[in-house]
């Protein structure tokens, strides 16, 4: 089920759901196995599947939905992210209960190697590079993770002090360090060149997100078309298209694409369902 092809993967009611990329609001294929968040890239799968309102295990799987490995997660899901390859798996939750974070909630992420088993379950034990010192703090928080093409290489958000930033990080090396400041939730494109942001409206995240792409070259930053504020981190349909979640005013989600150079205008892609990813 999880075999690259033109075919779409979204969770739909709870339950894993691959659509044709040809035809995302026809006919869907259903798997049983209930995820709140997946992704799939090159034959591997990460379902964050629930025991309970607040207790969860993130499953690897192969592309047949067959179980490599499992373990739990901490906290509330957020995003999970597969590399390229299918080696490295990376996920996000909300924490409650850590005492700095006057609002109850912060975030962990962590990271698995599934060639090595190395497993990171929190970035916050990397040593970080605040621009361009080290820095150390108890407020450290991570989350929105996306890989580069060495399987070593990643990006993320960090945020320390109230501010929040995009990241570059190093896993084996066991580092991060800033490098752009008020974007968040980084995706970075197929062919490596940008990464598809949200950007808090007037450096003020209270007043919502603007979805945009950063080009990794010049640093430029190009809105997008969608112009409602959106909380999630975008996936790449090609190197042309993203695609993200949206929430109704009842609160129930829909999966919308648009272009990835600020033209066009935003598309109703595959309706009630979440969490997307092209599989090829």
């Amino acid at each position: 089920m999880l075999a690259p092809g033109r075919r779409l993967l979204v969770v739909n009611d709870r339950h894993l759901v691959t659509v044709s990329r040809d035809d995302p609001k026809g006919p869907r294929k259903t798997a049983p196995l209930e995820c709140v968040r997946v992704y799939a890239t090159a034959g591997t799968g990460v379902c964050i599947h629930p025991d309970s309102p607040w207790s969860y295990h993130l499953l690897v799987l192969d592309q047949n939905l067959r179980q490599k490995r499992a373990f739990s997660v901490p906290g509330l899901p957020n995003r999970a992210r597969v590399s390229a390859s299918g080696r490295m798996v990376a996920w996000t939750t909300f924490i409650g209960g850590d005492s700095y974070n006057t609002s109850g909630f912060s975030t962990r992420a962590g990271i698995l190697d599934t060639r090595t088993g190395a497993l990171v379950s929190t970035l916050e034990m990397f040593a970080v590079t605040r621009q361009g010192r080290p820095y150390q703090a108890a407020d450290l928080n991570f989350w929105g993770v996306t890989f580069a093409a060495d399987d070593n290489r990643f990006y993320a958000t960090m945020s320390t002090a109230g501010r929040r930033y995009l990241v570059k990080g190093d896993f084996a090396a066991r580092t991060v360090r800033t490098f752009k400041e008020n974007v968040e939730c980084p995706s970075l494109s197929p062919d490596c060149t940008r990464i598809a942001i949200k950007e808090a409206i007037g450096a003020d995240p209270t007043r919502g997100w603007r979805l945009s792409v950063l080009e990794l070259g010049s640093m430029r930053l190009t809105p997008l078309a969608e112009t409602r504020s959106i909380d999630d981190q975008a996936a790449w349909i090609d190197n042309a298209t993203l695609a993200y979640t949206v929430r109704d005013s009842s609160g129930d989600p829909d999966v919308w694409s648009v272009p990835a150079d600020g033209s066009g205008a935003p598309r109703l892609l595959v309706p009630k369902s979440e969490s997307p990813a092209a599989l090829g």
